[in-house]
C-alpha cells in the first residue's frame, strides 16, 4: 500500500516537472524553435488543427523558423493565426512557404520573461508540494485505521520528502536553464 501512494506521488511530480518544461517551450528566447509554434491551431476542413498537422516546421537559421505548408489554400489561415498567436511574430510569405524572423528581445522583455519563468516554476514547486501533502494525508489516514504502524508512516512520510526534494531539484534546474538562456543575448 505504501509503495502504491509512493509510486503514484513519483509520477504526479514527473508529471509535473514535464508540464513545466512544455510551458517554458512556449516563452519564446531570441533564437527560433519550432516548439514556439507547437500550441498554435488553424481552421482545417472546420476543425481546428495543430500547425504542426497541416505543414512541415522547421529552423532555417538562428533566428529563422521556415513553415513548409501541404497546401496553398492554407497560407492565410496560417498567418492569420500565427499573428493572433500573442507571440509578436511577423511572418513573410513566399509561395507555400511562410518564413518567421525572430526580432531580438529588448533587456526589458527578457527581464519580464525571467518573472515569467519563475512565476512558472513556483506554480510547479505548489503543484508538487500539494502532491507531497495528499500523499502524507494517505498515510495518516492509514495509521488511523491501523493498516499501518506509526513508524511506516513515518518512514514513508520521509520517502515522500526525498521525492520532493527531487522534484523540486529538477525544477530550479530547467528553470536556471531556461533564464540562461532568455539572457543569452
Amino acid at each position: 500500500m505504501i509503495n502504491e501512494i509512493l509510486q503514484d506521488a513519483e509520477e504526479r511530480m514527473n508529471k509535473s516537472v514535464e508540464a513545466l518544461k512544455t510551458s517554458l517551450a512556449k516563452i519564446r528566447t531570441g533564437r527560433a524553435h519550432p516548439s514556439l509554434l507547437e500550441h498554435i491551431t488553424v481552421e482545417y476542413y472546420g476543425a481546428e488543427t495543430p500547425l504542426s498537422q497541416v505543414s512541415n516546421i522547421s529552423v532555417e537559421d538562428a533566428r529563422t523558423l521556415s513553415i513548409t505548408l501541404w497546401e496553398k489554400d492554407m497560407v492565410q489561415a496560417v498567418e492569420k493565426a500565427i499573428l493572433k498567436s500573442e507571440l509578436g511574430l511577423n511572418p513573410a510569405t513566399a509561395g507555400t512557404v511562410i518564413r518567421i524572423p525572430m526580432p531580438p528581445l529588448t533587456e526589458e522583455r527578457r527581464r519580464d520573461l525571467v518573472r515569467v519563468v519563475r512565476s512558472e516554476g513556483e506554480k510547479a514547486k505548489v503543484a508538487i508540494r500539494n502532491i507531497r501533502r495528499d500523499a502524507n494525508s494517505d498515510f495518516k489516514d492509514l495509521e488511523k485505521e491501523s493498516e499501518i504502524s506509526e513508524d511506516e508512516e513515518r518512514r514513508a512520510q520521509d520517502q515522500v520528502q526525498k521525492l520532493t526534494d527531487t522534484a523540486v531539484k529538477k525544477v530550479d534546474e530547467v528553470l536556471a536553464e531556461k533564464e540562461k538562456d532568455l539572457m543569452q543575448v
